[in-house]
């Protein structure tokens, strides 16, 4: 949803010039960075009881830039797995905030007194590494730094230490400042670090800034901090045509600043630890498998959600809905779900129902007759509850005491039903709280999934507000997203005012500028500071256990924001993009960047959330996203109707289009699996299935579907041809499987692309089609072999076959296998068994009868045309 932040933002152009030019940023790429702190000394290193070595850094020298040095440090390193390192570093004499263990569940690093224990021998002087099955962790004591090298190689993956180098300096630990860094290879190739929207592509590009801190700005921003915070990226390097990847993860939920530079890459973040994870790979599905192992694996989806979704913000009634839904259906363009923005609900408060424009009857009705035929309703909810003292949600809120709260009040902020509090999911009681309200609101309308937007937290306002007594707030005039609360800035704490000023929003703004003031306290007395970009995150957790209890199936969530493991609860959208060629484009970047963060389940408002696409822009942008995981048309409030039934070229399009993805939905659904269980991405770049072919390693235009299925899309005004990437292989057209291209050693090959052509090809594979047919007692199976090479490599072969519900009591017979009899010498086997029913059914007088046979033994290659029939017993 659009909001006032949702656009470019609102800062005066004075207030901007002033920011520029008091915010000097210390160590900008462009300038030759400030020496901040002068390092630690390693004074101990001793094994820990779980396997582990920790040891104990002292601060050489102190000084007060961004604040005093912390004087310990403790130091942590692990071997978690075969493939996984952990490397922690935090204050040895104090607690200080992490993400909560409990949100994403892994191992604690041990408190001090396990490494302080004087029986054990102090490492320093006889161990400079310490070595597990694939990765090597090796440090120097003085100043301190280390790397992680991978063991099979020797090559260097990560090594903190600067030396002598003025790209960087040495490690810093304060307070509101940490600083680290490491070297890279200048022909390394990294992607990650979001969310973004990156206008060179999925690489990231050196001088680029990375700022990572939850924000609601809207996608078309580039380069800034967006929706959600991911700190991990991926390395994939080819030396002497050998690729191999690795990742690494800084588990760290406070405001940051990359700097990559090509040759390096520092960190500068405002909070909380070090807690760096180093995945060993070598695969880029290996790196993603071993990452979500640790974050969580990617949530199964229900299949109806690969379906086409359609929304809109502004249906204003449930008759225009309705008519959607009609439209479509005389369209002849599949809809599964349909959704509704905030129109449903009554003064824009969530779990409430507008009972004039959706009366309750009527959206029951509708309901219950789409539900008939396999469709599905979806609506929106936002964190923040109205506060209004007859409105029995927010009653229940305060009485359970589960909002954010400042100074010992529920912390007062603005969104769309005007004043709002916010609650606070940290607290255990708010989760039984916000679980009880969407059991409420599932009995007054059986939805079927839920999106939870403005979860970063959005606020229309910024500092410390009070609801003005003189005024209407909102007026119910203008856009809705204009501050009407009386509010004044907070400034007087350093966790509002922290000494080091990330880039927030692209403009340093300052970080409680539109969100939750980052002095507001969550319970057990953690701070938003600390706990900011986790928010959307948390709510995701706490709405997939309220909908998981409703009826125990797999809960469908869209989140806005999200986090380090959000994907193992909900899927996402790219946010408030534009209807131009360009944010088409940077759709498919952001989409495979979150197939490397774990949310496999993403897609981009097709044909653009605002404003008005042109005609071309939709026809091609439907050809895109129809091979999106996550495939939903939605609109502004603001633009013209986008339907893909408004122009019938698009329909033709989208009928195209969504015909070729309903047609291999049991692949996406097996790529859902996959990802359940893998991690893998279901949309991929191509490096994943060709890590050695350098020439994919940045291309942003083209996408797979898994291994092999890959999206060439068009992606600019007025063209009818488009200019694709082969990987080596042998390329079949969905579409037309007698075009194929072959491509020795990689090529770019020019397609036609008129309107309604969408390049779909797939690399060696084996398509098959089967046939069955039951007459005059006789079943008959048999295959037709498209194309064969794939099965045929693999040794694919068919040992068993099934069939159900067939007619007849008696034993099957005269089995036959491609024409020939199968005599007692084969070790073919030919069985039945009657099918049992919970129920009786009855035809007429007699009770229904059904067979199951099976033929077992079978050694069929799955790549060779094959046929076989039997006789069933006669029905007695």
């Amino acid at each position: 949803m659009f909001s006032s932040a949702s656009s470019f933002l609102s800062l005066s152009f004075f207030n901007y010039l002033l920011l520029s030019l008091l915010c000097f940023h210390l160590g900008n790429s462009s300038s030759t960075p400030t020496k901040i702190g002068n390092g630690y000394r390693l004074i101990s290193l001793k094994e820990t009881p779980d396997g582990g070595i920790g040891g104990l850094l002292q601060v050489k020298e102190r000084n007060n830039i961004y604040g005093p040095d912390i004087p310990r440090l403790q130091l942590y390193v692990k071997h978690e797995t075969q493939d996984r390192l952990r490397v922690h570093i935090t204050d040895a004499d104090k607690q200080r905030w992490e993400v909560p263990y409990n949100l994403l569940p892994r191992e604690q690093a041990p408190a001090m007194k396990q490494t302080k224990g004087r029986s054990r021998k102090n490492l320093i002087t006889t161990v400079q590494e310490y070595s597990g099955a694939e990765l090597i962790f090796n440090y120097i004591a003085d100043p301190f730094s280390f790397s992680v090298k991978r063991k099979s190689s020797g090559q260097t993956l990560f090594n903190s230490s600067s030396d002598g180098s003025s790209s960087f300096g040495v490690m810093v630990f304060k307070d509101q400042y940490l600083e680290i860094s490491t070297q890279l290879p200048n022909d390394a190739s990294l992607y990650g670090l979001g969310e973004n929207t990156q206008p060179h592509g999925i690489k990231l590009f050196p001088g680029d800034p990375y700022t990572l801190y939850t924000t609601d700005i809207s996608a078309i921003n580039l380069n800034a901090d967006l929706y959600g915070s991911h700190p991990v990226y991926m390395d994939l390097r080819n030396v002497k045509g050998q690729a191999s990847a690795h990742a690494v993860l800084l588990l760290n939920s406070n405001g940051m600043d990359v700097f990559y530079r090509g040759t390096s890459l520092t960190y500068k973040i405002i909070g909380g630890v070090f807690d760096f994870y180093f995945f060993s790979g070598p695969s880029p599905l290996a790196v993603v498998d071993q990452y979500t192992s640790l974050i969580g694996r990617p949530a199964a989806m229900p299949y109806w959600a690969f379906g086409f979704h359609q929304c809109r913000w502004g249906y204003h009634n449930l008759s225009v809905v309705e008519d959607v839904v009609e439209n479509y259906k005389k369209a002849q363009i599949p809809l599964d779900v349909i959704w509704n923005d905030d129109d449903h609900m009554d003064g824009h408060k969530d779990f409430t129902l507008n009972p004039n424009n959706y009366p309750r009857p009527k959206l029951l009705a509708f309901l219950e007759k789409i539900h008939s035929i396999g469709m599905k309703y979806i609506v929106l909810i936002d964190p923040g509850i109205g506060v209004n003292s007859s409105y029995g949600v927010y009653q229940r809120g305060i009485a359970n005491d589960v909002f954010i709260k400042y100074q010992g009040e529920p912390y007062l902020a603005q969104v769309w039903p005007g004043a709002v509090n916010f609650p606070d999911f940290l607290n255990p009681k708010t989760v039984e709280w916000w679980g009880d309200e969407i059991r409420r609101f599932h009995e007054l309308v059986p939805v079927n999934g839920l999106w939870i937007d403005m979860n970063e937290a959005s606020n229309f306002c910024s500092g410390l507000c009070k609801i003005p007594k003189d005024k209407q707030c909102p007026s119910g005039t203008g856009p809705g997203w204009d501050c009407c609360l009386d509010c004044k800035n907070i400034t007087e704490t350093r966790w509002d005012d922290p000494p080091y000023k990330i880039n927030a929003s692209g403009l340093q703004v300052p970080i409680g500028y539109k969100t939750i003031a980052t002095s507001a306290v969550h319970y057990n007395g953690v701070l938003e500071y600390d706990a900011h970009s986790i928010y959307g995150f948390s709510q995701a957790i706490a709405t997939h256990k309220a909908l998981q209890g409703l009826e125990g199936k797999r809960p469908f969530i869209l989140s806005r924001s999200t986090y380090v493991g959000s994907g193992k609860y909900a899927a996402h959208w790219t946010g408030d993009n534009k209807g131009t060629w360009e944010d088409l484009k940077y759709s498919i970047s952001t989409m495979i960047n979150f197939g490397i963060f774990g949310v496999p389940m993403v897609g981009s408002d097709i044909c653009g959330f605002y404003p008005a696409p042109t005609e071309e822009l939709c026809n091609r942008w439907i050809e895109v996203g129809a091979f999106y995981p996550f495939s939903r048309d939605h609109a502004n409030y603001y633009s013209p109707r986008q339907e893909l039934y408004q122009w019938e070229s698009v329909a033709k399009s989208a009928r195209i289009a969504l015909g070729m993805r309903y047609k291999i939905l049991p692949y996406l659904y097996t790529l859902n699996y996959e990802a359940h269980t893998t991690g893998a991405p279901i949309a991929r770049p191509l490096f994943f299935s060709f890590p050695d072919y350098t020439e994919c390693y940045g291309l942003s235009t083209q996408f797979l579907l898994g291994s092999s299925l890959m999206i060439s899309p068009v992606l600019e005004q007025g063209k009818s041809q488009v200019k694709a990437l082969f990987p080596p292989g042998s390329w079949y057209n969905m579409f037309d499987m007698t075009q194929s291209i072959t491509s020795e050693g990689g090529q770019y090959v020019t397609l036609d692309a008129p309107l309604h052509v969408v390049n779909v090809h797939f690399g060696s594979a084996t398509y098959v089609d089967f046939y069955a047919t039951v007459s005059e007692g006789t079943v008959k199976l048999w295959s037709e072999v498209q194309e064969s090479k794939f099965a045929l490599d693999k040794g694919w072969k068919i040992v068993k076959v099934t069939v159900l519900g067939l007619g007849g009591s008696g034993a099957p017979s005269s089995l036959e296998v491609d024409g020939k009899p199968v005599t007692g010498a084969s070790n073919i086997e030919l069985s039945s068994l009657e099918q049992k029913y919970i129920t009786n059914l009855e035809v007429g007088d007699e009770k229904k009868k059904s067979m199951m046979v099976e033929v077992d033994g079978l050694e069929i290659p799955v790549g060779k045309n094959f046929s076989v029939s039997w006789k069933m017993g006669a029905s007695g």
